[in-house]
């Protein structure tokens, strides 16, 4: 435990910034899956064949090994951070688009049809109706994927790019020589941590947004 913690002052800066490498490629791919993966359960939701066809197709990109998805990137993409976030993407869109169109189809038709009886159109009832009582439910999915592509993440490193998971690969390339096993501990751990500071933004986001009546 010692020696563990002295690498870890010793690398303290190396470990922040990876942190935050990881924290931000794990972000813009959370982000940029959110819309698509939004548009696509409110494209869907209340449409039984598109509805099927985008949960199994969104479905289908988890069962893809990791290590061949982003292998089969580099030809198209390169190394570095576009093949990382366009793989995090793949992998975050079913969550986010299975608890839309879930979030939405749970909306009362008593509600929308109020909504229409008010002279909404379905644009506003959409956006002022509808979309605010799926949130809670869309922001879980958008949660699930959080954590899913944070451990994810860690492995682009092998398409070289960024965040905690060159620290983890570095320390396992190392075994058997002084502080490989720490090196892999500390990104391991980092990842741990990450994931859990991800938690706990999404459960204040939830609690700041949320009506207290929507509330799970």
């Amino acid at each position: 435990m010692d020696r563990f913690l002295e690498y870890v002052e010793r690398h303290t800066d190396d470990l922040w910034q990876q942190g935050l490498e990881h924290a931000a490629v794990v972000g813009t791919a959370i982000a940029i899956a959110t819309v698509i993966g939004v548009a696509l359960g409110v494209a869907t939701w209340d449409r039984p064949a598109a509805r099927t066809a985008a949960v199994a197709t969104t479905g289908t990109f988890l069962t893809i090994p990791s290590f061949a998805l982003l292998g089969l990137l580099i030809p198209l993409l390169g190394l570095g951070w576009t093949p990382t976030v366009v793989a995090l993407v793949v992998y975050a869109l079913l969550p986010i688009t299975r608890n839309t169109i879930v979030g939405l189809q749970e909306v009362s038709p008593a509600v929308l049809e109020a909504a229409r009886g008010t002279g909404m159109g379905p644009v506003r009832t959409l956006l002022g109706v509808q979309l605010p009582l799926a949130w809670p439910v869309i922001l879980t999915g958008v949660r699930v994927s959080t954590q899913l592509t944070v451990g994810i993440a860690a492995i682009a490193a092998y398409v070289a790019g960024p965040g905690l998971g060159n620290e983890i690969f570095d320390g396992l390339s190392r075994l058997g020589s002084k502080n490989a096993i720490n090196q892999a501990l500390a990104g391991t751990l980092g990842v741990v941590v990450l994931a859990l500071l991800f938690d706990l933004f999404f459960f204040a986001v939830r609690r700041l947004t949320t009506p207290r009546g929507l509330r799970v």
